[in-house]
């Protein structure tokens, strides 16, 4: 039987065990990063337990606790083990799928169970030339705003490196400032996420990228390897001093990730309405769905 207390916490010093893993099982959604998990830990508490050939993950927010499809071989054995144990000791929706091939194969062996979309969390992964070409006219808008801060704003990129990362930190004070971070949980939150990556941006893998208008950071976007086909954006922020400063951070790092990797994950838009029409306007290739299951359904069918 597997326990909830078997599970230990996800630190630094994991990494090791998840980049080999996840080498062999590469993830495509954010959520079940090691970078995510890392630098979230003070939010939502990540743990997880290396069971053989397979890593089980939990979260918990508020004392709500939700478990993950294992991360290994296709194992049904191993996959009744975890259902077992999110049924026991899981909250109200207990048991998260990411991606079409949790779902079909839970689908598969619990046929039974509904599976419940969650549509706040869907992330949504782009072609990375269309971000960096910004081809034809679904994105003329975008392009006459970008074209826009091009003739106003005097800019330049640079690289994030060990050399910039306190203008990077001071950038991120003043965005905090504007937004109003103190009095805002989840922005608080994410600015202690997005310390923790800068803190630790080398043994996590990070790339960074900053746009500078006349000298002043202006924005900051934060990416990885999210999976051998896939970068992912863990962080994108801009201050509104420069008219099209989203724009121009987001075509950007497109461009700059366009040879290496054909897809672009911008995570998910938390169910905000203008994040959501911002991320829907520049056409997603394809969503990477999120469902859960409902502890009262699973006690009827397990």
């Amino acid at each position: 039987m597997i326990r909830g207390s078997d599970f230990r916490p996800i630190t630094l010093a994991d990494a090791p065990v998840f980049r080999e893993m996840y080498a062999r099982y590469p993830q495509v959604h954010s959520d079940n990063s090691f970078t995510n998990m890392v630098c979230w830990a003070h939010y939502a508490h990540y743990r997880f337990l290396q069971h053989g050939d397979h890593l089980i993950l939990s979260s918990t927010v508020a004392d709500q606790t939700r478990f993950r499809i294992p991360v290994g071989p296709r194992d049904p054995e191993i996959l009744a083990r975890v259902v077992e144990l999110a049924v026991r000791e899981g909250e109200e929706t207990p048991l998260v799928l990411f991606g079409a091939e949790d779902r079909g194969w839970f689908r598969e062996r619990y046929p039974e169970i509904p599976l419940h979309p969650h549509r706040n969390f869907f992330e949504y992964v782009y072609l990375t030339a269309d971000l960096a070409d910004l081809p034809g006219k679904p994105y003329l808008t975008i392009r006459h705003q970008l074209n826009r801060f091009r003739r106003n704003c005097n800019f330049r990129t640079e690289a994030v490196t060990t050399a910039n990362t306190s203008d990077v930190k001071e950038f991120l004070q003043q965005w905090c400032d504007w937004k109003g971070c103190e009095g805002d949980p989840v922005l608080s939150h994410e600015e202690e996420a997005v310390l923790c990556a800068l803190d630790h941006f080398a043994a996590l893998d990070l790339s960074g990228l900053i746009v500078r208008v006349d000298g002043k950071i202006l924005a900051m976007a934060i990416f990885q390897e999210l999976n051998p086909e896939t970068a992912v954006v863990h962080f994108e922020k801009g201050l509104p001093d420069c008219a099209g400063i989203y724009r121009a951070i987001n075509q950007e790092t497109a461009a700059l990730l366009r040879a290496r990797y054909p897809f672009l994950n911008r995570e998910s838009d938390l169910g905000v309405p203008g994040l959501r029409e911002a991320k829907e306007r520049y056409h997603p290739h394809h969503m990477v769905e999120v469902c859960y299951t409902r502890r009262e359904e699973m006690e009827r069918m397990v």
